[in-house]
């Protein structure tokens, strides 16, 4: 498996980069789209665009160093090397929810009626993003015998087979949940007006297929013999519940 697509004035254009930057651009075209929804302005949606991806970016990418710092200590310059991968979408999550925050406290706009424009988008990005993981060859769950992988298609067979050893393709588990996801959230958002369920749903389903998904990894970033998604993810389901009890009140979706 190939992880570089082609080279380009003596670059090299990974797949990865490239998958995460087409769900960038697809998530934008249907968030566009969505916001009629949520009446929302577009302009102020591109606005938090631009404002939350460098963030998330970067949220991303300090979550999984921190988590995985072993790794770069002795080598702190290889920090500002994502080509090959080392996002960690929690990590970007909160900072980019947190960056969106803060622009609406300031712009007084509604928080949560732009996350669920972007929400759809967001769980669409990931799902293939997971596929830049596949031509990296990580993010997979623990070895398997053929007999299971020969169910998949070869592509994904010859794919999950690293150094004679056939692996779980927990990417592609992840990436059919998340699409999943988007076909759900996209019904919602249809179907209710209540602002912010359609986030939080994300978030609370996301949260669940990754919980169990998470458990099938060999790459899990740990907290001691925690592992850190696993955590994050019950934290996601908690607070999805929560919201479901507290969005039953007026002034919970005033105050956003």
């Amino acid at each position: 498996m190939n992880p570089v697509a082609f080279h380009f004035l003596g670059l090299d254009f990974r797949w990865y980069g490239i998958i995460i930057a087409m769900g960038m651009l697809l998530g934008i075209m249907i968030a566009w789209y969505n916001c009629s929804f949520r009446n929302v302005y577009f302009d102020h949606l591109i606005d938090l665009v631009l404002i939350c991806i460098p963030f998330g970016i970067i949220g991303a990418r300090l979550y999984y160093v921190i988590f995985d710092f072993s790794e770069y200590k002795n080598n702190l310059i290889q920090v500002f090397n994502i080509r090959g991968g080392g996002l960690a979408i929690h990590g970007g999550i909160i900072f980019a929810f947190a960056a969106a925050w803060i622009y609406c406290r300031r712009k007084k706009l509604n928080l949560l009626k732009f996350a669920d424009v972007a929400a759809p988008s967001i769980i669409l990005a990931q799902a293939m993003g997971r596929w830049g993981n596949f031509f990296n060859q990580e993010a997979h769950g623990g070895p398997v015998s053929y007999n299971f992988i020969k169910h998949f298609p070869s592509f994904i067979q010859n794919g999950m087979l690293i150094d004679g050893t056939y692996y779980h393709p927990t990417f592609l588990y992840e990436s059919m949940w998340n699409i999943i996801i988007f076909i759900i959230l996209n019904i919602i958002l249809r179907r209710s007006k209540k602002v912010g369920v359609v986030f939080f749903t994300y978030l609370g389903l996301y949260s669940i297929g990754r919980f169990f998904i998470e458990g099938l990894r060999t790459d899990s970033l740990m907290f001691g013999p925690i592992r850190v998604a696993q955590l994050v993810s019950l934290l996601g389901i908690i607070a999805w519940l929560v919201f479901l009890t507290l969005s039953r009140s007026k002034k919970f979706n005033s105050e956003f």
